[in-house]
C-alpha cells in the first residue's frame, strides 16, 4: 500500500532533519528545534519511575540530559557497524530494570568509572531511557537512526566532553555483556542490548515548544506528546505525527497499514481529511485528495523511491 501510495505522491522534498519537519506539523510555530532528551524528559511526569532512580515530576534545574538510545551493533575484526535492525525498542519492565541498576552502580558521585560518575537514568514516557548528568556537557553527537551500515569508529561523541560520552559509552558494553535483561532476551531469540547509544542532549529545564495536535508511536522526541493507538481516536484532534520503526512488508508494518495508513487514505477519499505525508530517510511525500495519480510513474520499491540504500533484505 506504501508503495501505491508514493506513486500517486507529490515530488519528494529534501529533508535535513525529518524530526524537525514532522515536529512543526504539530507546532507551527516552531523557531528552533528543542534538544531531544529535553523534550523527552516532559514524557517523564507520567512514565513508571524506577526504584532508586529520579522519581518521576520536576528535574532540576542546571542539570543537562541525552538519549540512551540501546542498540545491537556488530562488531568485526576493525570496525564496529550498526545492523539495519540495531536500534532496539525495549519492554517498559526492561527499561525499569535498567535504570534501576544502573542508577546503583553509576549514580553516586563516586558511582562507576569516570565516564559514569555522577550520572542518572530515569525512564519517560514510551520506556525510552535518559540519562542526566550534574552539569553542562559540551559534545557533538549523531542520531543512530542515521548511522545504519557506517563505521561507528567515525560518529562516536565528539567536542570538548565528548572523552566522557565515550568512556560512559564503553563501560555499559562492559556492564551488559552478562546482564539479566540480556540472558533474557537471548534465551527468547530476541537481539541483546549490547550497548546505549548516547545522543540528542541539551540542558534539562530548556524551552520545549507548545503543540497542537496528537502523536503515535515510540519515538524518543514525539513520544513525550502523547500516544494514539490507531487512527479513528485521533481524527477530531487535528494534525498528527506518527512514527514507526517497522520495516514495510513485515509482520510489525501490517499493523501500520492497518491502524494508519488505511484509515487515512479513506478519510482523505471522503474528504474528512486534507492531506498526509510519507517521509522516511531524507525524503517527504504529500499526498492529497485525489492522490495526484500519476500515470507516466511506474511503482518502486519504497525504498529506492526514499533514496535508501541500505540492504534492507539483510
Amino acid at each position: 500500500m506504501l508503495e501505491r501510495l508514493l506513486v500517486r505522491a507529490s515530488q519528494a522534498v529534501a529533508l535535513v532533519d525529518w524530526r524537525a519537519d514532522a515536529l512543526r506539523v504539530i507546532a507551527p510555530d516552531l523557531t528552533s528545534m528543542p534538544p531531544v532528551a529535553t523534550v523527552a524528559l516532559r514524557g517523564a511526569a507520567t512514565a513508571v519511575a524506577p526504584t532508586g532512580a529520579v522519581a518521576p515530576g520536576p528535574v532540576p534545574p542546571g542539570r543537562w540530559a541525552c538519549i540512551a538510545t540501546p542498540v545491537h551493533l556488530n562488531a568485526g575484526l576493525s570496525s564496529v557497524s550498526m545492523p539495519f535492525d540495531g536500534v532496539l525498542t525495549l519492554e517498559p519492565h526492561e527499561s525499569v530494570t535498567l535504570a534501576e541498576d544502573f542508577n546503583a552502580i553509576f549514580g553516586g558521585a563516586a558511582g562507576g568509572a569516570a565516564g559514569g560518575a555522577g550520572a542518572r537514568m530515569r525512564v519517560c514516557a514510551a520506556a525510552v531511557l535518559v540519562c542526566e548528568f550534574d552539569a553542562p556537557l559540551d559534545v557533538e553527537t549523531h542520531d543512530p537512526e542515521t548511522l545504519v551500515g557506517r563505521d561507528l569508529f567515525a560518529v562516536q561523541p565528539g567536542g570538548s566532553d565528548g572523552a566522557r560520552l565515550r568512556r560512559l559509552m564503553s563501560e555499559l558494553e562492559l556492564w551488559l555483556f552478562d546482564h539479566g535483561i540480556n540472558r533474557a532476551r537471548a534465551a527468547a531469540g530476541r537481539p541483546t542490548v549490547t550497548g546505549f547509544w548516547l545522543w540528542g542532549g541539551g540542558p534539562i529545564g530548556a524551552a520545549t515548544p507548545a503543540v497542537r495536535g496528537w502523536t503515535a508511536g515510540r519515538d524518543p522526541l514525539f513520544a513525550a506528546f502523547g500516544n494514539e493507538t490507531r487512527w479513528p481516536s485521533a481524527a477530531g484532534q487535528g494534525s498528527g505525527v506518527i512514527v514507526s520503526r517497522a520495516q514495510p512488508g513485515s509482520a510489525e508494518w501490517r499493523a501500520v497499514e492497518e491502524c494508519w495508513l488505511e484509515p487515512a487514505a479513506a478519510a482523505l477519499e471522503a474528504g474528512a481529511l486534507t492531506r498526509f505525508e510519507l517521509s522516511a530517510g531524507a525524503r517527504r511525500f504529500r499526498v492529497e485528495r485525489g492522490f495526484n495519480w500519476k500515470f507516466w510513474r511506474r511503482a518502486r520499491p519504497w525504498w529506492e523511491t526514499f533514496g535508501i540504500t541500505t540492504e534492507i533484505d539483510e
